[in-house]
Order: structure tokens, then C-alpha cells, then sequence
């Protein structure tokens, strides 16, 4: 196949358009998109089949996140005030809630593993980076973050279809002289 514009050019067209819907009132991570983007190469390509692995994954990877952000908001003072101490309380609830992140992902529908940490690490970075729709608040957050990764595959796709790819002729083999 030829790209009739070169992938390059769409790529970064598409790239330079996530500063619209990161720049809205909306407060959404545009760069949550790159994420999904990126995975969907990782994962084979765009496709329908990889964009619902990715779109099943990345939400499950979120909540996992928010799970944990959850859980140490109630309980992460439980040995103490020092920081050590909510360090430690931290460091269990990333364990147990990691262990079932990964054990989730030998159901079937979840297996894409690496795309269950883009959502988890996405959901962190959306969180404490102070984005999303209302900031801070949990599910507005998990939300944004989730809209903002099942784009990635979008944008994947997009960036190939628009080079506009067109099918090359093989060439035509040519007569080899016998060396005799």
C-alpha cells in the first residue's frame, strides 16, 4: 500500500486537533488519547478487534485505579500520620488491588493486560494531575480519562484511513538470461 499523504502528516494533524478537546471547559486529558493511540499500535494495529480489546482493558485498568485512590482516601491514615506510615498502608492496598488487576486479566474479555495499565496509569496521572470534568471527584475523573483513552483507537484509525492508502501494482518479474 501508498499512503496518497504521508501517515507523518496526518499523525500530527490529528495530534495538533486533541488541543481542542483538552483545551475545553471540559478539563479532559487530551494526553489519554496518545495513550489509547499508542496502545492500538502495540496491540496490532487498528482494528475493530484490537479497539475492543483496548476499550474493554483501559476502563478496567481505570477502576482498578480508582479503587485504590478510594480505598486510601478512607483508610490510608490507618497505621499512622507519619509518611511512612500512609506509605505502608498504600503499599498494601496496591498489592491486593494490583493482584486483582492482574488475576482479572485472565478472564477472556480483560486479557490485554498492558492496556488495563494504560487505563490505570492514565487514571492516576488524570487524578493527580487535576483534570477531568470536576476534578477530584472519583467517577468524574474516571469517566474523563475513560472517554478521553477510547478515543486512542479512533485516532489510530483515523490516522490511517485519512492518508488515503491505495493499493500498489506488483511488480512485473523480468526474464533472468541463463548464466550458460
Amino acid at each position: 500500500m501508498r499512503e496518497l499523504v504521508p501517515h507523518e502528516i496526518v499523525a500530527s494533524i490529528l495530534a495538533a486537533l486533541t488541543a481542542f478537546i483538552g483545551g475545553t471547559a471540559l478539563n479532559l486529558p487530551p494526553w489519554a488519547i496518545f495513550i489509547g493511540w499508542a496502545g492500538t499500535f502495540l496491540a496490532g494495529g487498528p482494528s475493530m478487534a484490537v479497539a475492543r480489546k483496548l476499550w474493554a482493558a483501559m476502563p478496567a485498568g481505570s477502576t482498578f485505579a480508582m479503587v485504590i485512590v478510594l480505598i486510601d482516601q478512607h483508610i490510608g491514615t490507618a497505621f499512622g500520620q507519619s509518611r511512612l506510615a500512609q506509605d505502608a498502608v498504600l503499599a498494601l492496598i496496591i498489592l491486593v488491588v494490583n493482584t486483582a488487576l492482574m488475576y482479572t486479566g485472565r478472564i477472556g474479555y480483560f486479557s490485554l493486560i498492558p492496556g488495563m495499565f494504560f487505563g490505570f496509569a492514565s487514571y492516576f496521572a488524570t487524578y493527580f494531575g487535576g483534570f477531568g470534568f470536576h476534578p477530584g471527584n472519583l467517577l468524574a475523573v474516571w469517566v474523563s480519562v475513560v472517554a478521553m483513552n477510547a478515543l486512542g483507537p479512533v485516532f489510530a484509525y483515523l490516522s490511517r484511513r485519512l492518508a488515503f492508502p491505495r493499493p500498489v501494482a506488483a511488480p512485473v518479474p523480468t526474464a533472468v538470461p541463463d548464466a550458460a
